[in-house]
């Protein structure tokens, strides 16, 4: 088949989040799967700056804004065999520091950036016809729209079957409705039953109401989505899409995260030879400035700091968590509460807390493979990458039964010696503190502590299976 997938970042050209890290391999698994696949992308200032062999494709497009026509060059390059990924090169658009906004606000024309950059990919899929438009997440989520409803626009690509994942619906692409006239949309598209929400325009709303197929990113969140708790308003429509809804668990890339092959750890090693995190554990204690204590195990977060992520919970009981033997890492960057609190935490406890602010690709390795517990505490989490990542380096995952962290990790049974990591479900402080306070009860057991590792480091998240997944759904769409 020939495949489209359409996104506003991938690894390795452009990342905020776990959203790059699924477009970079998803395209790549897919491929080798025997598929055709472009990947459409803005050029964003990282690539234009990167080196990435970008050449010219010899074609412009033009495209309605408003009353104005808005020009794009189209740059090239292949990853994979053969993976093409057009970039959108628009500098008045995509040529900033930062992806969507400044550390302090998004920015002002993202509607306008966003509708340029949709247009755009369907301008290129008009000119190199494809079989499935895959849009991902609100920054796409146009490119569905005007495909359904401005076919005659679009006729190489109008039979073209669309799917629509959500990676996260916190973010919904949310706009003022005087903005309405930038889409160059007919004003019945202006209503509760598509993009008209409590007197906003929402982009996200029009691919879920009009995508053939959607799909969330793991299981239990195609269910959750359907609930007012976890739907963000959208529950409703999601509940009536029911069901052409199907969740599919994301994958992790094992050539960028495997203890085996790591060339960013200090040493390397696998599920017989666990023992040898204790060496990326003293490395990774020089790096930050942890104090050299021994056995004491290191308790690690990577993550946003926003409360999404379970960090009001741990600033409720971090005193606490303090007073066990136990070291803290994190790294991460989000609200400046949350920033300045742990900045003083580490303050607080020099030598037993080490906080960096911001992301460090090399350093989130070294804290997977040097750390012994990986929290993440989330208040919902659609899929959850890091949890993966911590089973994959035998770093015991922590984690809340919610969306894909329930679905990736086994809550421990010491009767049966079974289970993967330490699940809680109540979403409060006492809940998360008696979860810690079983994974430290079976570190300080080495056989059982052994086997829980290994156990944790035979699972397998391979892009390959949930690739299949998502070839199954297209086949099925086209039959």
């Amino acid at each position: 088949m020939k495949i489209a997938l359409i996104a506003s970042e991938a690894n390795p050209f452009a990342k905020t989040g776990g959203l790059a890290d699924v477009l970079g391999a998803l395209s790549l698994a897919l491929e080798r799967l025997g598929h055709e696949i472009a990947l459409i992308l803005p050029a964003h200032r990282s690539v234009l700056r990167g080196d990435y062999a970008l050449q010219d494709s010899g074609m412009t497009v033009t495209v309605p804004v408003s009353e104005r026509q808005e020009t794009a060059t189209i740059l090239t390059t292949t990853i994979g065999n053969d993976v093409t990924v057009y970039f959108i090169r628009a500098d008045k658009y995509f040529d900033r520091e930062f992806l969507y906004g400044t550390p302090t606000a998004d920015y002002s024309d993202n509607a306008e950036r966003f509708v340029f950059f949709c247009r755009a990919a369907l301008e290129i899929l008009n000119a190199n016809p494809v079989d499935i438009v895959h849009g991902h997440d609100w920054q796409a989520a146009l490119a569905i729209v005007y495909l359904k409803t401005q076919a005659d626009r679009y006729r190489a690509i109008a039979g073209a079957k669309t799917v629509f994942t959500i990676h996260n619906l916190a973010f919904q692409g949310l706009f003022d409705q005087r903005d309405w006239h930038l889409l160059n949309l007919d004003s019945e598209f202006y209503r509760p039953q598509y993009l008209e929400f409590y007197n906003h325009i929402n982009f996200l709303k029009g691919a879920l109401v009009l995508a053939d197929k959607i799909t969330t990113v793991s299981l239990s969140y195609a269910q959750e989505v359907m609930t007012p708790e976890q739907g963000f308003g959208l529950d409703g429509i999601m509940r009536q899409r029911a069901r052409d809804l199907v969740g599919i668990l994301n994958g992790i890339d094992d050539n960028q995260w495997n203890p085996w092959t790591d060339p960013q750890i200090s040493h390397r090693y696998g599920e017989h030879s666990v023992a040898i995190k204790v060496s990326c554990k003293n490395s990774l204690r020089q790096q930050v400035g942890l104090a050299d204590h021994g056995e004491t195990p290191i308790v690690a977060m990577i993550s946003r700091l926003t409360s999404q992520k379970g960090f009001d919970l741990v600033e409720q009981c971090f005193d606490q968590l303090l007073q066990r033997d136990v070291q803290f890492m994190l790294l991460g960057s989000g609200e400046p509460r949350y920033e300045q609190y742990f900045r003083a935490a580490s303050a607080r406890y020099p030598g037993r807390v080490a906080v960096r602010i911001g992301f460090d690709e090399q350093l989130a390795h070294q804290i997977e493979a040097g750390a012994d517990l990986f929290l993440m505490p989330s208040l919902f989490e659609p899929c959850g990458l890091n949890q993966m990542y911590s089973l994959k380096y035998g770093t015991v995952p922590i984690v809340r039964a919610v969306g894909g962290l329930k679905d990736s990790v086994q809550d421990y049974d010491p009767a049966n010696r079974s289970g993967t990591g330490l699940v809680f479900t109540d979403y409060d402080a006492n809940s998360m503190l008696a979860a810690i306070d079983r994974g430290l009860a079976v570190y300080r057991n080495q056989a059982d502590w052994t086997g829980l590792r290994r156990r944790a480091m035979a699972m397998d998240f391979s892009w390959e299976r949930s690739a299949r997944l998502y070839s199954d759904l297209y086949r099925g769409l086209l039959a």
